[in-house]
């Protein structure tokens, strides 16, 4: 008797505890929220820096998680299998992040020197690269282009794996499909967001892998969620039964992957430009070098990639639950770090580097919200497609 024939969808269903966590997360996205409505009010213009970080931060972890889901579709691998629907729930928060865009097109004039139409008229490069490219209509429109190609990958994904909940569907044969170029509409799509969002603070500088850097960022961030999620689970039954040593090594080693590559583009857009010295590409650097943010360079830089690479080194550690819970959430924290190192300097400061409380309340407070609504988006489907074609190879090892 086959292990699918006794079983159902209910053997999957998430356990009740994944509750309490979505009601605590929903009260620290409102209290926050709170917090970040008198910011708005006293300091509009921190008010949106920190929005911007936030809005990458957990915008970074659904586009991850969409990424993990092409992997999936692409390789075929029973890791995958295992963490799918975490990575479904997540990615499904894009419409929450929609959303979100709204505040953040309202916050144009308060982040880009581009959109201030006194700065465009005392500098004739800025303007023309506001008439060519960057100005709000056309910051907006593609950035509902970007939603809209995510929405859509999204919800066929989604979709297909809902359909192997039930017996004798093609959806697994058509995900595997429409993953080959979704993925190249992924990476483009990722790539143009980076730029109009964040490389538009310093609109006079270019680096042709910028985007590429965001992407891993996004997939590590993601398969760190997923890993935390999935051992938070495994507390309970029925990942307690599917979670084993060989998926936790897996994920360590899609960890150390992309902390490797992550650490291989940002050298070599760092080496690249020093290198070649010149004004226009070196003042990137210059403002994260200077004024205190060279010790928070260094920080990024060793506890991004030095530290993490070197516990994921070992096998042993990659399979053990609580010394790769630590890495990942460390990893997850580091992204934070990170986006900060990426945005922040961009806004003058005289004194150099400097931290506002609203730079920690928005990203938290936005945090509370998307895992309120990724945590009910998980609660919707059993942890496992019943009818995936490796749904089997997973489960016989834990009832057979």
């Amino acid at each position: 008797m086959s292990t699918l024939a006794r079983l159902n969808a209910t053997d999957f269903a998430v356990p009740a505890a994944v509750e309490k966590i979505r009601s605590r997360s929903m009260v620290v996205g409102v209290g926050g929220a709170v917090l970040a409505l008198i910011g708005y009010v006293t300091a509009p213009d921190q008010f949106f820096r920190a929005y911007l970080l936030a809005f990458m931060l957990w915008l970074g972890v659904s586009l991850g998680s969409l990424g993990l889901l092409i992997i999936i579709h692409l390789t075929n691998g029973r890791w995958g299998l295992v963490i799918r629907r975490i990575l479904e729930a997540a990615a499904k928060n894009f419409w929450f992040m929609a959303i979100l865009f709204v505040p953040l097109c309202a916050g144009i004039p308060h982040l880009y020197p581009w959109a201030s139409a006194a700065a465009r008229s005392e500098n004739e490069g800025l303007r023309w690269i506001h008439d060519v490219y960057l100005d709000p209509t056309q910051y907006i429109v593609r950035g509902l282009i970007y939603f809209a190609i995510w929405g859509g990958l999204t919800y066929f994904f989604t979709k297909w794996s809902a359909e192997q909940d039930t017996e004798g569907n093609r959806s697994h044969s058509r995900s595997g499909a429409l993953a080959g170029p979704g993925a190249l509409l992924f990476g483009f799509t990722v790539t143009f967001s980076a730029v109009d969002w964040v490389m538009s603070l310093s609109y006079s500088w270019t680096s042709t892998i910028y985007g590429l850097i965001f992407l891993i960022g996004q997939l590590l961030s993601a398969i760190s969620l997923a890993t935390i999620v999935a051992v938070i689970l495994a507390r309970y039954e029925p990942m307690k039964s599917i979670l084993n040593i060989d998926h936790l090594h897996d994920y360590g080693k899609w960890m150390l992957a992309f902390t490797m590559v992550w650490a291989y583009f940002s050298f070599s857009q760092w080496v690249i430009m020093w290198a070649g010295n010149l004004p226009e590409e070196i003042v990137w650097y210059r403002m994260r070098l200077h004024g205190g943010w060279q010790y928070f360079s260094l920080f990024v830089a060793l506890f991004t990639f030095v530290f993490p690479f070197i516990r994921l080194l070992s096998a042993q550690l990659k399979k053990d639950k609580s010394t790769l819970v630590t890495t990942a959430c460390w990893l997850f924290i580091m992204r934070y770090f990170d986006l900060y190192w990426q945005v922040m300097p961009n806004f003058e400061n005289k004194a150099g580097f400097y931290f506002h409380w609203l730079n920690l309340v928005v990203p938290v407070s936005m945090g509370g919200f998307w895992l309120a609504l990724f945590f009910r988006n998980l609660q919707g489907r059993g942890l496992l497609p019943l009818y995936a074609p490796l749904t089997t190879s997973v489960l016989e090892p834990a009832h057979e």
